[in-house]
């Protein structure tokens, strides 16, 4: 084995006790947070080095793919993303049901609380993808993907809370045509291509548990 190449089992090099947030700025409180981080940690050679990063703080959120095995349709939901204004198709995205984790909830908590509220859809099994990271360069999120069995015969319509300025229209498309979506770039944003991906992976087996 080459020496730098990635052994199994790997671990990062160092951990928590091998770095220190010297001082905290709050650059911002409201929904979301700005923090100004100085902090110092070691490096690969040995020595240390001290650094400045902004921060964007946001709280764990949960995203989940419904699917519907015995209709092989998808349950995906559309609506305005400002984190697109300046795509040239337009700031409206296909994505999962998502939500942020409150005090107390469990990520499935999140997942049957978001998707009666975002598409009116009951969960019934619902299973765990993978927790990860979607830009750590300069934010602190963590998102729990999740895919669900879902009865998908009367989901449909516009949901969201109005308080919250939502504004959710559901699709049911079929399970093929998503994946074809992924491939050809329509649905772009990670939490979704990453779902599906598995979903196109793992279907046989999910089909077999799910299917009636």
């Amino acid at each position: 084995m080459s020496k730098h190449s990635v052994p199994d089992g790997w671990q990062s090099t160092y951990n928590q006790q091998d770095f220190r947030i010297d001082k905290q700025e709050s650059l911002y409180d409201g929904f979301f947070k700005m923090l100004k981080l100085h902090l110092t940690h070691k490096t690969f050679a040995g020595d240390s080095i001290s650094i400045q990063r902004e921060l964007f703080y946001r709280d764990d959120a949960v995203c989940v793919l419904l699917y519907d095995a015995n209709e092989q349709v998808v349950v995906l939901v559309e609506q305005f993303r400002v984190g697109v204004f300046d795509n040239p198709e337009g700031p409206w995205l296909l994505e999962l049901v998502a939500g942020i984790v409150e005090q107390g909830e469990s990520a499935e908590d999140v997942a049957r609380r978001e998707s009666e509220e975002e598409a009116g859809a009951q969960l019934g099994e619902v299973v765990s993808i993978s927790r990860f990271v979607p830009s750590s360069g300069g934010t602190r999120e963590y998102i729990d993907l999740l895919c669900a069995s879902v009865d998908s015969r009367d989901v449909e319509g516009i949901h969201g809370l109005p308080h919250e300025g939502e504004d959710i229209k559901v699709h049911k498309i079929p399970v093929d045509k998503a994946f074809e979506l992924v491939k050809s770039g329509k649905i772009n944003n990670a939490p979704a291509m990453i779902a599906l991906q598995w979903l196109q992976l793992n279907k046989a087996d999910v089909d077999k548990r799910w299917s009636s």
